[in-house]
């Protein structure tokens, strides 16, 4: 924690936000670093690295070269990608997210990571009707991050909320959903899907939402020395 936070302080100059309507995202929740940034209009850029255990030492020398030109005074707000996924990657994330959130004074939108991949799966589709995607993700001791979402235009709507489920546990869960729904396997590497985290967190700014950086937690599901 310490070290973030000593990442930050170090390298980035924060200084209050103006009205510029910027905004950027970015997911840490896998081995594959994913930044986006925004200003929902002419402006967009979307970057990936294969980052693995390097990320506490190099988040911020990314995040420092991929906003240029754009400084953080241009951001009117954040959007992190809260899990799940890696543990370590997660914290590093969501403590980063919080601290540039809360010394910009700027909303911080933490969204799931597998809402962010649910909406990736339909945003490209011109159907206007929801849809239901349900998502599996391996986790720790043979058990499995899962969570059912409805897609609408304006929003990923949980169904089945994000949380950690046995095989058997999740089979039950998929023959009592009431809703026709399409099964997704969620990969290893989910830093392309930040694009998506950009996107939900603008919609939730668009209804009106101005989420504290202190209301942004993580979703680990399992610490890794759970037995």
């Amino acid at each position: 924690m310490l070290y973030c936070r000593e990442i930050i302080f170090n390298c980035f100059l924060i200084v209050p936000l103006d009205s510029n309507p910027y905004a950027i995202a970015f997911h840490t929740s896998s081995p594959e670093l994913g930044l986006a940034l925004s200003n929902f209009s002419e402006t967009h850029r979307c970057q990936t690295w294969e980052m693995g255990r390097s990320l506490a030492t190099h988040l911020h020398s990314y995040l420092a070269e991929f906003i240029s030109p754009q400084t953080w005074q241009d951001f009117a707000f954040l959007a992190v990608a809260k899990g799940p996924g890696s543990f370590t990657g997660t914290r590093i994330g969501v403590v980063t997210a919080r601290i540039l959130a809360q010394q910009l004074s700027i909303p911080l939108f933490a969204i799931s990571s597998l809402a962010a991949v649910a909406w990736s799966q339909t945003r490209q589709q011109t159907d206007p009707q929801p849809k239901a995607i349900a998502l599996q993700m391996p986790a720790q001791r043979g058990h499995l991050f899962t969570a059912i979402y409805e897609i609408t235009p304006t929003a990923a709507i949980p169904l089945l909320a994000d949380t950690v489920l046995t095989p058997e546990q999740w089979e039950e869960a998929l023959a009592t959903c009431s809703s026709p729904y399409q099964l997704i396997q969620v990969p290893e590497n989910l830093g392309s899907t930040v694009s998506s985290l950009l996107e939900l967190g603008h919609l939730e700014w668009q209804q009106g939402k101005r989420p504290l950086s202190s209301e942004a937690l993580p979703f680990y599901g399992q610490h890794p020395v759970d037995q």
